[in-house]
C-alpha cells in the first residue's frame, strides 16, 4: 500500500503517528493486546478454547508447575518436588503466603480441591485425561501434597503445569466462568463481553514479578480491523496477527517489531472418522492425497507454516517427517475414491471457526477437493457454536483447527474425542509412552504413534501454525514462540 503524505492525507498520517508515539508514552505502566477469538468462559480448567488460556494463564491463575517461554518446566505454586525412585509418588513443598486475589489462603488443602476436581466423575475439564494416571491427592501438611500415580507417568510434571491443571479455590470455583480468582501477578477486574477483558496489579501477589498496572485483551476477529487497531495505536500489538499479508508492511515501519516464531498448533482438516463416508479408510486417504499442504501455507498464511504428515511438532526432537506419505497426487485420490465405491464423489459440509487459517484455508481446500469430485459446503461458525456442535456433539463431517495444546498426540487414544477415532493399537502404544520415562524410549514411542496416525489417515494433517507476532518497537518480554497457550505479562515492560 502507497501512502503518499502531502496535504489533508499527510496531517492525517502524522496525528497519527503523534496519537501512536503519545499512547505509547502515556501507556508505560499498562498493556493492550489484540486477539482474534474472544473466550468462551474465563475458567481455564473448565473449557477447551485456547482464548481463555491465552488471557488467564500465568496472568490470573497458577498451576504447581509452569512452563516458559522455551517449553521447560518450571517451579510455580510448587517450590520444589521430589520424586520417588519407583517414579510414582510426588511430593511438592508449596509456596508460603500465597493467597488469592480475594485475600483467602493457599494451602495444600486447596491443591487437594483442585486435582479432584479436574479428575472426578463430575470433572468437565477439557483435558481429563492428563490426570488420568493418578491414584489419590494427599494434604500432608498446609504446605506439603503427596501425589501417588497408579503408574509412572513421565509427562507428569508438564501435565501439570497446563491452563487446565491451574489452582482454584472451593470458595471461588464455581464462579470462575465469569469473575475468575486465581493466585497469579494480574487480578480480574472486568469483561465486556464483545470488546475486551481488563486485568489489573494484584496488590496480593506472593511472588517477586514486577509487573505493569494494568493489562487489557482486545478482541478483533476482523483481519482488516486488527491492521486498523495496531496502525492506529489501539492496541500496542497482536501476539498471534491473523493477516500475515501485513506483515511486510510492519517490518518496514520502525515503529513496529514483527515476531515469526513457532507454536504447538497442529493444524489439521479434522475428520468425523465415524460418519460415513470418513469411516472408510480409502475415502480419507484420497482427501489426504487431493491436498496440496503448501499451496495452503501460501496461499492462506503467506508461506508462513510448516508442512507435517502427522498430530506432532516439527521443532521436537521426536518428530518424524511423514509429510511425503500423502503427496499432493490428484490422480491417485481419485482411483483411490473409486475403489472406494465413489468414483462419482461425493458432497459434505466443512464448519469453519473464525481463525483466517482456517476460513482461507478453508477455501482453497474446498477448491481442491472439487477437482477430485468431493463437493463442500462451507458453513462458517463463531467460536461458541464449534465448540459446542464440532467438539462436544461431533455433528459434523469435516472442520479445521490449529490444536495449540502442548504435545497432545495421546488425544488419539481418548475414547471419547471429536475425531471419533478408535485404535487399540494406537492406544497401547499411548499407554506405554506413559509408563515410560527414558527420553531415548520415549521418543521410539511418540515415532510409532505418529506413524500410526499417518496410516490411518485420521485427520489430514496440514501444517504447523506459526506465531505471527507485531507489536510496539518499545514493548519487551513478549514470548517469541508458544509452547503452550499462553500471553504471558510476568515479563512485559516498556522500553525507557
Amino acid at each position: 500500500m502507497k501512502i503518499i503524505k502531502t496535504g489533508l492525507a499527510g496531517a492525517v498520517a502524522a496525528l497519527a503517528m503523534f496519537a501512536f508515539s503519545t499512547q505509547g508514552m502515556a501507556g508505560k505502566d499498562a498493556v493492550t493486546l489484540g486477539m482474534v477469538l474472544e473466550p468462551t468462559h474465563l475458567d481455564p480448567t473448565a473449557g477447551a478454547a485456547a482464548a481463555i488460556d491465552e488471557v488467564l494463564y500465568a496472568n490470573v491463575f497458577e498451576g504447581l508447575t509452569r512452563i516458559n517461554s522455551k517449553g521447560e518446566v518450571k517451579p510455580a505454586l510448587a517450590e520444589s518436588w521430589t520424586v520417588s525412585d519407583d517414579g510414582l509418588v510426588y511430593t511438592f513443598k508449596l509456596h508460603s503466603g500465597v493467597k488469592f486475589h480475594d485475600g483467602s489462603d493457599f494451602n495444600a488443602d486447596d491443591v487437594v480441591f483442585s486435582l479432584n476436581r479436574a479428575r472426578g466423575e463430575k470433572s468437565v475439564n477439557a483435558q481429563k485425561a492428563l490426570f488420568k494416571a493418578i491414584d489419590k491427592v494427599e494434604a500432608v501438611d498446609p504446605l506439603t501434597v503427596k501425589l501417588t500415580l497408579k503408574s509412572p507417568n513421565g509427562s507428569m510434571l508438564f501435565n501439570l503445569g497446563w491452563g487446565d491443571a491451574v489452582m482454584v479455590a472451593p470458595e471461588s470455583a464455581d464462579g470462575n466462568k465469569t469473575k475468575p480468582v486465581g493466585t497469579g501477578p494480574f487480578k480480574f477486574v472486568k469483561w465486556v463481553k464483545g470488546d475486551r477483558v481488563e486485568l489489573a496489579r494484584s496488590d496480593k501477589y506472593w511472588g517477586s514479578a514486577r509487573v505493569l498496572g494494568k493489562a487489557t485483551f482486545k478482541f478483533i476477529s476482523d483481519p482488516a480491523a486488527a491492521f486498523s487497531a495496531v496502525m492506529a495505536g489501539d492496541v500496542d500489538g497482536f501476539p498471534n496477527f491473523p493477516a500475515p499479508e501485513n506483515m511486510d508492511q510492519f517490518r518496514s515501519d520502525p515503529r513496529f517489531k514483527v515476531v515469526i516464531g513457532s507454536t504447538e498448533g497442529e493444524t489439521i482438516m479434522s475428520i468425523n472418522n465415524a460418519k460415513p463416508p470418513f469411516d472408510n479408510l480409502k475415502v480419507r486417504r484420497a482427501m489426504a492425497y487431493a491436498i496440496n499442504r503448501q499451496s495452503i501455507i501460501d496461499g492462506a498464511m503467506f508461506g508462513n507454516g510448516t508442512p507435517i504428515g502427522s498430530h506432532f511438532a516439527p521443532h521436537h526432537p521426536a518428530y518424524i517427517d511423514l509429510t511425503g506419505q500423502y503427496a499432493y497426487d490428484p490422480a491417485k485420490a481419485k482411483a483411490l475414491l473409486k475403489e472406494a465405491g465413489f468414483a462419482n464423489g461425493f458432497k459434505a459440509t466443512l464448519k469453519l471457526p473464525p481463525p483466517s487459517y482456517a476460513r482461507r484455508g478453508g477455501e482453497i481446500i474446498a477448491a481442491e477437493l472439487k477437482k477430485v469430485g468431493i463437493d463442500l459446503k462451507i458453513i462458517p461458525v463463531e467460536w461458541g457454536p464449534w465448540i459446542k456442535d464440532v467438539f462436544k456433539a461431533t455433528n459434523y463431517d469435516l472442520t479445521i483447527v490449529s490444536h495449540t495444546e502442548p504435545m497432545d498426540i495421546g488425544i488419539y487414544a481418548r475414547d471419547k474425542y471429536y475425531f471419533n477415532y478408535k485404535s487399540d493399537a494406537f492406544k497401547a502404544v499411548i499407554a506405554e509412552l506413559n509408563r515410560t520415562s527414558d527420553s531415548k524410549a520415549r521418543y521410539a514411542l511418540m515415532g510409532k504413534a505418529q506413524k500410526i496416525l499417518a496410516d490411518d489417515a485420521v485427520n489430514v494433517f496440514l501444517f504447523q501454525l506459526a506465531k505471527t507476532g507485531v507489536w510496539n518497537a518499545k514493548l519487551k518480554g513478549l514470548w517469541e514462540n508458544a509452547p503452550v497457550q499462553a500471553n504471558d505479562l510476568t515479563g512485559v515492560s516498556w522500553a525507557d
